[in-house]
């Protein structure tokens, strides 16, 4: 079981942003959650166009976090409580800050230091019009131009210049930033966008907005899309996994969006990857139907490359978990939430959200739990406008809400100002009215809190050893899913109602359970 901390909203020992010594205070808290290891999304030195994904200087850590040395400390004192730190790493595109770029920027037209991104002429008369149709994630086109007339690529925002993965330089760049930090005693790596690095070097007309899942544009062209997912992108994988094989039980997981279950297994075959995010799960309507399908075929896919299968329900991109669940449409959700949208129903959306998290911690594999979930906090959905510090906020044309909603900073004290996140009492992004409810001191104390509930089922995860156990799907009756998993039979109801089986007796649940699970409701089950 993995942690995500969002180092900017996690905890601050000083101002409005979370940093690594307030992480590092934290930490025994993290520990009695019951993972086994935390996974840091960026704190290298950045311009923060893009919170850290736009990374300046990989061996460095900005100044805003701290330094280097409170890097070591905190995966010092990670170590003392059996915690392992995995690090996030950002191959696709680098800061328009890195001195790579700015040197590709002072060199001219042609030079080898423009070869290790894509820099191509434009179209048009006087090469005004982008070389591609291609469109950013963030919204906008894929291109940008600079002084002397050239364009180059970047796939998200335009300080984010996408590498190119084809230049030997870049991949033994990064062979070198592995080994640093590991060296540094990290376990492994989170790889950012890892189904994006390999373009095709003819760079085609696409007709399509990038929207990061390969696959699952039903406006696409037919065929393999130029930017996501080409078979090229593996030997990287490789080459990667010789390093970590240098380094015994270090590790490294993929954020890959990919919808075909055999394509995205093949990431975590024997000689690439160890973990990849199943985001299919996470994407899938709350019906039987729908979740049902995903496990069969997630686990199906990867037994197939002899690879466990990684499960997780919510990370730092999307709306979270409470309030996914309490819109109408349940799935991965829009981008963000305005206060003009749909509110959602906050006591439905709980309800789900633990029986979803009890179905997913039952199941083989691996799984993430991203920070602030186990307190079940929802996400801001009235954040104002002026407060908006995503890059696809504007880069929309505010069309979309980005995803500052699910990265207010936490609340730990709930009679502290700004609970007890920062010693100054402020806040990078403003925390909403009523925060203080969720605040982890508060549920200490409460037997019956999303944050002891959480603790209970990771407990008896580990007790009864669900990750590795294996899984026989059940019959079930209409609206429901019934499994057994290693000693333990697991049944969700999503809707309806059904018995507890003879002979079982409930161990736990995700709601009151009486003669009958009822509707959008966990059960795990033992023989009597």
């Amino acid at each position: 079981m993995i942690y995500q901390i969002y180092p900017r909203s996690f905890a601050s020992s000083d101002g409005p942003v979370g940093d690594l010594p307030g992480i590092t205070s934290r930490l025994e808290y993290v520990a009695s959650i019951g993972v086994d290891a935390v996974w840091l999304s960026p704190f290298y030195r950045s311009p923060q166009r893009d919170h850290g994904y736009d990374v300046a200087d990989y061996r460095d850590v900005d100044p805003m976090f701290g330094t280097l040395d409170d890097a070591t400390a905190l995966i010092d004192r990670a170590g003392e409580l059996g915690l392992k730190v995995i690090v996030d790493l950002v191959p696709n595109h680098t800061s328009d800050q890195h001195p790579w770029f700015r040197e590709a920027l002072a060199a001219p037209q042609g030079s080898p230091a423009r070869e290790r991104y894509w820099f191509r002429e434009g179209r048009g008369e006087d090469g005004e019009l982008p070389p591609t149709d291609w469109e950013s994630v963030f919204g906008g086109p894929a291109w940008t131009r600079v002084e002397d007339g050239q364009w180059y690529l970047h796939l998200f925002d335009s300080s984010q210049p996408d590498l190119n993965w084809d230049h030997p330089e870049v991949r033994e760049e990064f062979d070198s930033i592995l080994r640093f930090w590991l060296d540094r005693g990290v376990a492994g790596f989170r790889v950012d966008v890892a189904h994006g690095l390999a373009k095709d070097p003819t760079l085609p007309d696409f007709a399509s907005h990038a929207a990061m899942i390969a696959g699952l544009d039903e406006d696409a062209p037919a065929g393999p899309e130029p930017m996501w997912d080409r078979d090229e992108v593996h030997e990287i994988y490789r080459r990667w996994r010789r390093v970590l094989d240098e380094y015994p039980e270090s590790m490294m997981c993929g954020e890959v969006w990919v919808g075909d279950d055999e394509r995205r297994s093949r990431y975590v075959r024997a000689d690439e990857m160890h973990q990849c995010f199943n985001f299919a799960f996470l994407s899938s309507p709350w019906r039987a139907a729908d979740i049902g399908g995903v496990i069969a075929a997630s686990l199906a896919a990867n037994d197939a490359v002899g690879a466990p299968t990684t499960w997780v329900l919510s990370n730092h991109d999307v709306i979270r978990t409470v309030s996914r669940m309490g819109l109408s449409e349940t799935g991965k959700g829009p981008n963000g939430l305005f206060a003009s949208d749909e509110r959602p129903d906050l006591q439905l959306g709980e309800r789900r959200a633990k029986a979803a998290q009890l179905l997913m911690l039952a199941l083989p594999g691996a799984a993430y739990l991203y920070n602030g979930e186990e307190l079940g906090l929802p996400e801001h959905d009235h954040l104002p406008d002026e407060a908006r510090q995503d890059p696809a906020f504007e880069r929309t044309g505010r069309a979309e809400p980005g995803r500052d909603g699910c990265r207010i900073p936490l609340p730990w004290q709930a009679e502290e100002p700004a609970c007890g996140f920062s010693p100054s009492g402020q806040t990078w992004l403003p925390q909403p009215e009523g925060w203080e409810k969720y605040a982890a001191d508060r549920q200490e104390e409460d037997a019956d809190s999303y944050l002891n509930f959480i603790r209970q089922a990771l407990a008896h995860r580990a007790h009864y050893r669900l990750g590795g156990a294996s899984l026989t799907e059940r019959e079930a009756p209409e609206g429901s899913l019934v499994y057994d998993i290693g000693e333990l039979r697991v049944i969700t109801v999503f809707t309806g109602s059904v018995p507890v089986p003879e002979g079982w007796q409930v161990l736990f649940a995700s709601a009151p359970v009486e003669a009958d699970i009822g509707p959008d409701t966990t059960v795990w089950l033992r023989r009597s």
